[in-house]
């Protein structure tokens, strides 16, 4: 699929951001049955300008999604891209005939692209990487329990004891005073307040977009072949393992018996028999 796209990204300063978001947001918003049709167009004929069309339609989703990464120090315009990555890579293994709009498949894309991106490319400043710079690190927690911010003379005494630059001190200083950001932080309600903890950055698989496709088609598969075993039954049955084992309230053995009068026991003697008879069509691929 094309990388090319009729907005070029540019976000060298915030002029950039705002002008690329108002251009994605003016774009216009594909029906379901427009929607259907380019999928249709793409997956059966190759049609690269019908799933370009699918893309730009969907470019304001990615620019909502990157925006809860932000605060890690990453680009905006290279969290964008990754997700637009995930984009085209939803639009490729979207099918149009499972009733799902693209959005809903391409979140999870998204996400998972820009996930990876982070996960990558994301690392928390190192405190100390030298042998004197964790000596410093130790002394300088130990005096900042009654000291608090170092005074001029205090920075040239350390530094002096411990052989290093007086602006190695300093940065120090400001490492430690910076703030620790809880792994699972709670997030704010409020979207302009919104920061990611860490923990969010941890794929969940459960949302992963090839499982989500691997346990749809399974589910699809089990209830194609549970429709075929019911219908190799005759009519009584199938309502019997229909109300005994597919109905949300389960009927009794009892309930059944009256229903047909006959006993529970030649009941539970058709089901047994019924069941049988659909093992070999329920035979699941694991």
């Amino acid at each position: 699929m094309t990388n090319k796209y009729p907005l070029a990204i540019n976000f060298h300063n915030d002029a950039g951001l705002a002008s690329y978001t108002r251009a994605i947001n003016a774009l216009p918003i594909l029906s379901a049955a427009e929607e259907k049709n380019l999928a249709t167009l793409y997956r059966d004929n190759g049609d690269l300008k019908a799933a370009q069309q699918l893309v730009i339609s969907q470019l304001r989703s990615v620019m909502r999604v990157a925006k809860g990464f932000a605060g890690y120090g990453l680009p905006m315009g290279d969290l964008v891209q990754e997700g637009n990555i995930g984009l085209m890579k939803a639009v490729k293994h979207f099918d149009p005939e499972r009733g799902v709009r693209l959005v809903s498949f391409a979140i999870h894309w998204i996400k998972a692209e820009i996930y990876d991106f982070v996960l990558k490319n994301w690392r928390i400043v190192k405190v100390a990487t030298t042998k004197a710079q964790r000596k410093l690190f130790f002394n300088l927690r130990k005096s900042r329990k009654h000291l608090g911010w170092l005074s001029g003379q205090e920075v040239s005494d350390m530094a002096t004891n411990l052989d290093v630059p007086e602006k190695t001190v300093l940065e120090m200083e400001s490492r430690l005073t910076g703030r620790d950001m809880a792994f699972d932080a709670d997030n704010q309600d409020n979207d302009d307040e919104f920061r990611s903890a860490p923990a969010g950055f941890i794929q969940d698989m459960r949302y992963n977009p090839e499982q989500l496709a691997i346990q749809n088609d399974q589910t699809s598969d089990r209830s194609n072949k549970i429709s075929v075993a019911l219908k190799g039954l005759d009519e009584r049955s199938r309502d019997i393992i229909s109300s005994r084992w597919l109905s949300g309230k389960k009927a009794t053995l009892h309930e059944l018996a009256a229903k047909y009068d006959i006993s529970a026991e030649r009941i539970r003697q058709i089901e047994k028999k019924a069941l049988g008879n659909m093992k070999g069509s329920l035979s699941f691929d694991t």
